[in-house]
């Protein structure tokens, strides 16, 4: 990880060149500054943690230098002055200071109140990006036996440990968010935010604004500063699902972003710089869209340095037991319901079905059949699936009910006809007045 970045200023060279030395002995980056307009230059060039201002200086003071700070990027400060006031502390606290020193500080206490500083902030930022360590720590992507999710263990285990971008791919539902999170929570960066962002549907200036913020009357409607995503995740990881859907015009400023480690918010006219992991997923084939001039050549190596591929539930049925079971397992714990097992039939079904919705299905499945099912053993009656039209009954129905089979047959007809009883009684053969009772009879949901 990178050193801890603390802003200097004081206008006395001696000084700075003390506590300099101090804090370079603890491991902090120093950036100096001995006026206002030198402090605001490093703020705008420099990726900082945390500032120490004299309060005292040859062009303002460290109140004013203070707010001027804050609108640049939000940094806790801490202020030193030979001249200190109750009043004017409390001035400097109520203006946004974290802390008020007198000169001559003691050292040991100021590292202290720096690393506190730094502490605070890393949790205000990981609280912004709504995602704690805690919850990030319980992410479990490999669930099951299968050589393909096994190989895909192997090599994220290896990639986790790394700070090079990482682009997940693989079909809708597979779990490629939960794979980000969890490289996230495994890797050096495992402290800072993980920060999350869906470029799917996303209009260039909305996109722009939610990674790279904007300043105030940058555009009609920002009536006020907004700190981007990427500001959020200093430090952290940036996940981006569905990049290969990124609108054209975004995608240079993050190939910037990821080559020179700078941004710019919109309305504004310098760089800023920000320290991020990238991770990248789409279910698109990149190097079909750099052949159509889709997305860019240029970024799509930059972001695809190491490929990671979900594998498709279908290509993994041997895990669908212990997946179906450990869904099964957390809706009947949430719902305060005693303890409820799959028949082997079931079970059958479920490692039968094709699953184009993948593990995401698989969820929904389990779910409605713990809802909707009043037994503490789901059979097959109680699977409904989210593609109908795809959820046949196995090839060995030998041990399968009739009517385990007619409910497949009804809710696979119904499915097709979009839950319209009259044409699925004429596609069934049957009165409408039978299906209806069939419905009723099987506790298949209500159609029209």
């Amino acid at each position: 990880m990178h050193k801890n970045t603390i802003l200097l200023v004081d206008d006395e060279p001696g000084i700075r060149f003390g506590i300099r030395n101090f804090l370079e002995a603890l491991d902090y980056a120093v950036v100096e500054a001995g006026s206002c307009r030198e402090a605001e230059e490093q703020c705008r060039t420099h990726r900082l943690d945390a500032a120490i201002l004299d309060y005292s200086l040859p062009d303002g003071n460290a109140i004013s230098l203070l707010a001027r700070i804050k609108e640049i990027i939000p940094l806790p400060i801490v202020i030193l002055t030979g001249y200190g006031t109750i009043e004017l502390a409390v001035q400097a606290i109520k203006d946004g200071a974290e802390h008020f020193l007198t000169k001559p500080v003691e050292l040991p206490a100021l590292s202290i109140i720096l690393q506190r500083m730094i502490d605070n902030q890393r949790h205000r930022r990981a609280n912004l990006a709504g995602k704690s360590r805690q919850d990030r720590k319980g992410v479990h992507p490999f669930r099951g036996s299968s050589r393909a999710i096994q190989n895909l263990a192997q090599q994220a285990e290896k990639v986790a440990a790394t700070d090079s971008p990482v682009l997940i791919q693989g079909e809708t539902g597979t779990g490629k968010g939960v794979l980000a999170a969890w490289l996230h929570a495994n890797s050096a960066r495992n402290e800072e935010p993980f920060v999350d962002l869906n470029c799917a549907g996303l209009s260039s200036e909305f996109l722009e604004t939610e990674l790279f913020g904007h300043e105030k009357g940058a555009f009609t409607s920002a009536v006020a500063q907004k700190q981007g995503l990427l500001e959020v995740a200093h430090r952290g990881t940036v996940f981006l699902d569905e990049i290969g859907d990124m609108d054209p015009q975004v995608q240079p400023k993050l190939l910037k972003v990821l080559e020179e480690k700078k941004f710019r918010r919109l309305g504004e006219i310098r760089d800023r710089q920000v320290d991020i992991r990238l991770i990248a997923a789409t279910h698109q084939d990149l190097n079909r869209a750099v052949r159509e001039k889709r997305f860019r050549s240029d970024l799509y190596f930059r972001i695809s340095t190491i490929p990671l591929v979900v594998p498709p539930l279908r290509e993994r049925r041997e895990d669908i037991p212990e997946l179906a079971r450990f869904f099964l397992a957390g809706f009947t714990t949430d719902l305060g319901r005693p303890k409820v097992e799959f028949t082997p039939e079931a079970l059958e079904g479920l490692c039968a079905y094709h699953w184009p919705g993948n593990i995401r299905e698989l969820r929904n499945v389990v779910e409605r059949a713990v809802l909707l099912g009043d037994r503490n053993r789901l059979g097959v009656r109680d699977l409904m699936f989210d593609h109908a039209d795809q959820a046949v009954p196995p090839d060995n129905t030998v041990h399968f009910t009739l009517e385990e089979l007619e409910h497949y047959h009804i809710q696979r007809i119904l499915k097709l006809e979009n839950n319209r009883v009259e044409q699925a009684a004429a596609r069934l053969g049957i009165p409408r007045s039978t299906l209806y009772q069939k419905i009723k009879k099987l506790q298949l949901p209500n159609s029209n």
